[in-house]
């Protein structure tokens, strides 16, 4: 009797799905054997047990199927799959009347998230886990691990926990009561580590943390240890936050303190640097609307040297503290921007923007073929002078720029664009003693930029370089501004915005030029020449194979101190294959050959396995040096590499660098290096470093 009910229940089953009723009430079942249980009214299923509903699929080594209450057990090795999301448990009870499911002793891994616990209960939406282990991919001794007592992971979305403990594998020191992470931001480190020794500092520790607070700030604190100088520590955090498509805030912050009592020689104004010495940096990125931004950095040292002396992986980028707040309203054709540069040390020159109120329209057409470009802005600035005996210099700037162009094309290949512009600069504020309280300077220019193209092409094929076929493309172009009274006023003028060092040639323009208060008359033709030699690529299309652009400016009128013609630049590029490239860049004085500055890179790469780095940098009177950085993959876990630093002019490595790095389970990258310096300077001559960084976090 028992047989019969079960094979007419699989027959009403199999009929039922074969005929697709739109109820769709029942699973299809099937496995090896089947029976039916009088006392608990289940159908039995068992060996290779399968029941599919809808995209459902339970699979076990036994299935329990009961009719009235609609409910599918599956017990021992049982898989839930679900799309493409599988769910692993010794047993599953899924109910077919709402679509939630609980399960015992279950395992989840969705990259980059692997789950497990005591039980849960789901739905097409959500797992709740209880007595919950998430881990970063899958568990293992380097893996961070967190463990809670309820865990909703909301698929492909969310994780949240509650009274968790954050750790590395078996080790969860951190206390959470509450985590939240949004699975679509990119998972954040939440610890740092580095250590080693150097000379200056003796052995030192440093460890940073950072705790989710919340679903979109993180907090915590830096420590250092140093045999050596002290204990230095901080608060520091990071924040992310995004609403939507247009809204989106970043952020970060981080702080130090220390008492130093080592050797901490002077700062760059040759004073002696303090014994309480800290630091305090902070970075925001907002973007309010699609037309409004908002980003600032705020970089407080207690002295010019803290963090060239314990953070030189910060200092080296950026060795000049900069603070500043900026907005920009971005319109269909113009920008408004209010800009705020400030000073909070008292060691580097910085020219202040207290603030800057910045218009900006971009070119638009107008009738008869011609363009016009407007800019004006309205600033308060500052100059304090730390070295020296110059007084502070002080300025209340109105600027406006107005600009006609034509642009000419008699053929597709030469363009022909004439200028003629004016600028206004209203100084509210004089040089002290000058005999005036304000200046007004209204300066005109006429120029003209023109380009001439061309192209040939030849029918060569070489398959050792996989060339097939080349193109050169010629592009001569001439530049000529005319400003004859830029150099007037100058005895009024505070000379806040100057002309910087620069080894390039300088903007031409009168609307592009930076340095609004140290300009000078201008009389000048730019002559270039772009080219670009090219092959056929299969899948770009096109490929580069060489760049060499020239170029040279002609000095109808010059300053003390300038040749008539000024040096030729020249940029190169070789890029003959895929595995190689060579750059260069050079700066040589037509008038005797004297050569100002060259640089040079040479790149060559095997994939992943290998690459190798020369480059040179000479500056005529400052710098000589030569570079290497190799780097060899030994296997899947350990690379090594090596980074050389050579001066000509001294004779001497300036750098040396050979370290080792390991990969911790496609999680953690740890670099082992030792380094050796030479020559004056503040970091010591010998260094070993142990440093761990997070990977794909």
């Amino acid at each position: 009797m028992r047989r019969f009910l079960v094979l007419l229940l699989l027959f009403a089953s199999t009929l039922h799905v074969r005929l697709g009723a739109q109820d769709a009430l029942q699973p299809e079942l099937s496995a090896d054997q089947s029976e039916y249980d009088d006392r608990t009214r289940e159908a039995i299923f068992r060996g290779h047990a399968r029941a599919i509903y809808g995209e459902i699929e339970l699979t076990a080594e036994e299935i329990r199927w009961h009719q009235g209450t609609r409910i599918v057990t599956a017990l021992r090795q049982a898989v839930l799959t679900a799309g493409g999301r599988r769910l692993l448990a010794d047993k599953v009870t899924y109910r077919l009347a709402d679509g939630t499911y609980f399960a015992e002793n279950l395992r989840l891994g969705e990259y980059p998230i692997y789950l497990r616990g005591a039980s849960a209960e789901g739905n097409r939406t959500q797992l709740v886990v209880h007595h919950a282990t998430a881990s970063l991919r899958e568990p293992g001794p380097w893996a961070p691990t967190l463990v809670a007592d309820t865990l909703t992971y909301k698929f492909g979305e969310r994780l949240q926990a509650e009274r968790a403990h954050l750790g590395i594998g078996p080790i969860r020191p951190f206390a959470l009561p509450h985590f939240d992470h949004h699975l679509k931001e990119p998972l954040r480190s939440y610890f740092s580590l580095f250590g080693g020794y150097r000379g200056s500092l003796g052995a030192f520790v440093e460890v940073g943390m950072r705790l989710p607070v919340s679903s979109s700030v993180n907090l915590g604190a830096d420590l250092g240890v140093y045999s050596a100088r002290g204990v230095m520590a901080g608060p520091a955090g990071d924040y992310a936050w995004r609403d939507g498509a247009e809204q989106e805030i970043w952020g970060r912050f981080r702080s130090g303190y220390i008492n130093d009592h080592g050797d901490k020689k002077t700062d760059v104004l040759h004073r002696a640097v303090p014994e309480e010495r800290s630091y305090f940096a902070w970075d925001h990125r907002q973007r309010i609307n699609a037309h409004l931004t908002l980003d600032g950095t705020f970089n407080y040292w207690r002295d010019s040297e803290i963090l060239r002396d314990f953070k030189p992986a910060s200092f080296f980028p950026v060795q000049t503290p900069d603070s500043y707040v900026e907005s920009v309203y971005t319109g269909d054709n113009y920008h408004v921007s209010l800009f705020t540069r400030f000073q909070p040390n008292h060691y580097h020159a910085v020219q202040e923007r207290l603030p800057e109120l910045r218009y900006d329209l971009l070119p638009l057409a107008l009738p008869g073929g011609f363009y016009e470009r407007f800019q004006a802005s309205a600033a308060v600035l500052r100059d304090d002078v730390f070295i020296g005996s110059r007084p502070t210099l002080r300025s209340d700037r109105v600027d406006a720029y107005y600009a006609l162009t034509r642009p000419i094309s008699p053929r597709e290949w030469l363009s022909l664009n004439p200028v003629v512009g004016g600028r206004m600069t209203h100084y509210a504020r004089t040089n002290p003693g000058s005999g005036r309280d304000d200046y007004t300077r209204w300066l005109g220019e006429v120029g003209a930029d023109a380009q001439l193209r061309t192209s040939a092409s030849f029918d060569y094929k070489n398959e050792t370089w996989k060339i097939d076929g080349l193109r050169h493309l010629l592009t001569p172009r001439l530049s000529y501004r005319y400003i004859p009274e830029a150099g007037r006023g100058r005895r009024y003028i505070p000379v806040i915005d100057r002309r910087t060092f620069s080894s390039y040639l300088p903007p031409l323009g009168l609307g592009d030029t930076r340095n609004l208060d140290d300009l000078h008359a201008t009389n000048t033709l730019r002559v270039g020449f772009d080219n670009t030699l090219q092959t056929r690529d299969p899948v770009y299309g096109s490929r580069d194979l060489a760049v060499l652009n020239v170029a040279n400016d002609f000095r109808f009128a010059r300053q003390p101190g300038e040749r008539d013609v000024s040096e030729t630049h020249l940029q190169l590029g070789l890029m003959p294959a895929h595995w190689v490239r060579f750059d260069l860049y050079q700066s040589v004085a037509p008038q005797n050959l004297h050569l100002r500055e060259l640089n040079t890179g040479l790149t060559l790469h095997d994939g992943d396995a290998w690459s190798l780095q020369l480059a040179t940098h000479y500056l005529a009177g400052d710098i000589n040096e030569y570079g290497l950085d190799y780097r060899r993959r030994i296997n899947e876990v350990y690379e090594a590499y090596t980074r050389l630093r050579f001066d000509s002019r001294r004779h001497r490595f300036n750098e040396r660098e050979f370290g080792v790095w390991q990969n911790l389970d496609n999680t953690w990258f740890v670099r082992y290096s030792v380094t050796l310096y030479s020559g004056p300077r503040r970091e010591s001559s010998f260094g070993f470093h142990v440093e761990v960084q997070a990977h794909g976090f």
